[in-house]
């Protein structure tokens, strides 16, 4: 069995039939919508809000100085629109286009900017989404905790550490662990396009030591200083930007 593990959707579907064409199963560790392409100014805020006033608030949020994009972005907000309800509108639009393409038996998480509780609303039957959770899959045991962290922006994503670390710990042994944020090292949570380093997840880190899966394997940095790394004998893997190149990681076993 080929397995292929994908991260970062951000509503590339037109990529997807490719890479599912060639495994017997997808894995999908989360941000399947486009709030925001940093590279072109594309997604759901810049369709509400427009690219002007997003890029300026992006590069506001980029110093640290969240307060004053969030007012920002408000100031160019449509008169009358509620706001909330045009993005849920938009985002439930792309999570049926991906859940289209997606083939049966994909299992997928949440990212750090999905929607949660819309995902789950609209996910088809032939798809698995796992939170948390494990389950045997190409002779090995694999565990997935979904979800961001704590950030200022407080997405309806995001956990707590100690949440992560619960969730974790509720897996015990497997032989992978899938996240959507990398464990917080930071040459893995840099990203050298951006410049800045994006959040890690600190519990992770321990997670691993004690535990030693043989990989953990995560998305959310784009453009990682590097792709790789070890904790111990844990081949730590950034599965890559599938938005961007198309690519994943894959593992073929019984």
């Amino acid at each position: 069995m080929l397995v292929k593990v994908i991260s970062d959707l951000h509503g590339a579907v037109e990529r997807i039939p490719a890479a599912a064409a060639g495994c017997d199963r997808l894995v999908v560790l989360g941000d399947l919508i486009n709030v925001l392409d940093y590279r072109t100014m594309d997604g759901i805020l810049p369709d509400i809000f427009g690219k002007e006033p997003v890029a300026h608030a992006a590069s506001l949020r980029s110093q640290g100085r969240f307060h004053e994009a969030r007012e920002h972005i408000r100031k160019h907000a449509p008169e009358g629109l509620d706001i909330r309800a045009k993005m849920a509108e938009l985002a439930a639009e792309q999570y049926a286009r991906v859940f289209e393409v997606l083939p049966e038996g994909t299992i997928v998480t949440y990212g750090n900017v999905d929607i949660p509780d819309l995902l789950r609303s609209l996910l088809p039957d032939t798809i698995t989404f796992v939170e948390t959770g494990t389950f045997e899959l190409a002779g090995l045991r694999w565990g997935i905790v979904g979800g961001g962290v704590r950030t200022p922006l407080g997405l309806p994503s995001e956990l707590d550490d100690d949440q992560h670390a619960t969730r974790l710990e509720s897996l015990g042994d497997v032989d992978v662990v899938g996240t959507h944020m990398p464990p917080r090292i930071p040459w893995l949570c840099y990203d050298t396009v951006a410049r800045k380093f994006e959040p890690g997840n600190t519990p992770l880190i321990g997670y691993i030591q004690e535990h030693r899966p043989r990989y953990s394997l995560f998305g959310h940095v784009h453009n990682p200083l590097a792709q790789q790394g070890l904790i111990g004998e844990t081949q730590l893997v950034n599965v890559g930007h599938f938005q961007a190149d198309g690519r994943g990681w894959t593992y073929e076993g019984g």
